[in-house]
């Protein structure tokens, strides 16, 4: 039997982390847009610069892509260039949240016309999919209401598990419906799907290409988030992840920043249900957009963090976890954890990054390559279109 820490290093070598195009743009608050030098002015450059993330870590080789904002005349074009730099396109996201008819809702909203459209959005997102060979078509809903009886809400629910079968019909054999769900914000009396429960309703009323996108900043404070994860594993229902961190609402912090022991607890129940596999089906991504920190850095912060998280619960000592657990002896059980998350995991990932000829601390190697340097001096005007934009 192979050693705990030479199974983590198995496991960690096969581990993946998907980025988000959208990190690579300039990006801000409904308050202010802080410009970068040297950011990503277009689609083309946004991979390139992700591209350097999984140049740096070995561990991000997926770029997930944002209609309208990625559109570009040659999507066959796109997928080339991203090959070309040892990376691939993930998952299509649709954007319901800036479009001027969807005030009052989107793929729930009273008119008809206006549910057709934003139906008709998503079949050009499967026609992306096609084009690029992405398998995943995540779809977050900002529908909601601001007002106690502003819309009927048994009604709301009824459009739209009406329009997302419309859209279900879309896919092809093989991919999948990823549908993310958000207690609150843009609205704030009722979200159309505020939680993890009402979108594996929908999902479970759709069929099996339908899974539930769990993204760690869409919960109320307090929430049992590994919980939530443990269930939708064990209904086989948990298709991705957006990672990022927050304090208060929903933050496009670095994962892992603000409660770096939950993100150890989400990946602790990853691990025991053997779901970190890459054939699992779960999808691990980052939704950041950093608006202070500099892109790429950001980025390479973030695959590292979840890299340490993940190898700590992999470190669990499960035998004696399950012996304590079996026995009542609560805090044996919770020292278990306790340990693996006090284990200095820094060496082992430096291991494993250096048998596969990476460097041991990618956020040094990359600010020592010049690139932020070079693209500082090259991208010069240009603009591009992103969230806070």
């Amino acid at each position: 039997m192979t050693d705990p820490r030479t199974r983590a290093l198995a496991a960690l070598g096969e581990q993946t982390i998907e980025l988000p195009s959208w990190a690579f743009g300039n990006s801000g608050t409904r308050f202010k847009v802080f410009g970068q030098p040297g950011v990503a002015r277009d689609p083309f450059e946004k991979i390139e610069d992700a591209a350097q993330v999984h140049r740096y870590t070995g561990a991000a080789p997926r770029v997930s892509l944002h209609v309208p904002w990625d559109l570009v005349d040659d999507f066959g074009k796109l997928a080339a260039h991203a090959a070309d730099l040892g990376v691939s396109i993930g998952a299509i996201n649709s954007n319901l949240f800036q479009d001027d008819d969807y005030r009052l809702g989107s793929l729930t909203h009273p008119e008809k016309r206006v549910r057709d459209k934003a139906i008709a959005h998503h079949a050009q997102c499967v026609d992306v999919m096609r084009a690029t060979g992405s398998t995943d078509l995540k779809l977050w809903l900002p529908d909601g209401t601001n007002y106690a009886g502003q819309d009927d809400l048994r009604a709301r629910q009824d459009r739209l598990a009406d329009s997302l079968q419309q859209v279900y019909a879309l896919l092809d054999p093989g991919m999948r419906l990823l549908l993310e769900y958000k207690f609150y914000e843009p609205y704030f009396y009722a979200m159309d799907i505020p939680d993890w429960g009402t979108s594996l309703l929908h999902c479970l009323a759709l069929g099996e290409q339908a899974t539930v996108v769990l993204d760690t900043g869409h919960h109320a404070p307090g929430t049992n988030i590994e919980f939530i994860v443990m269930q939708l594993l064990r209904v086989g229902r948990l298709g991705a992840f957006d990672f990022n961190s927050r304090y208060y609402g929903d933050d496009d912090l670095i994962v892992g920043s603000a409660d770096p022991f939950q993100l150890f607890r989400i990946m602790n129940e990853i691990v025991a249900a053997d779901a970190l596999r890459p054939d699992s089906g779960v999808n691990f991504m980052l939704d950041q957009c950093h608006n202070i920190e500099p892109k790429i850095p950001g980025q390479i912060r973030s695959v590292l963090n979840v890299q340490e998280a993940t190898a700590k619960a992999l470190l669990v000592d499960r035998e004696a976890l399950t012996a304590a657990q079996q026995s009542g002896d609560v805090l044996a059980a919770h020292g278990a954890l306790t340990d693996a998350f006090a284990t200095d995991v820094r060496p082992l990932l430096a291991e494993l990054r250096e048998s596969k000829g990476l460097d041991a601390d990618p956020y040094a190697a990359y600010a020592r390559s010049g690139h932020a340097e070079r693209t500082a001096r090259e991208r010069v005007g240009g603009t591009q279109a992103s969230w806070g934009a």
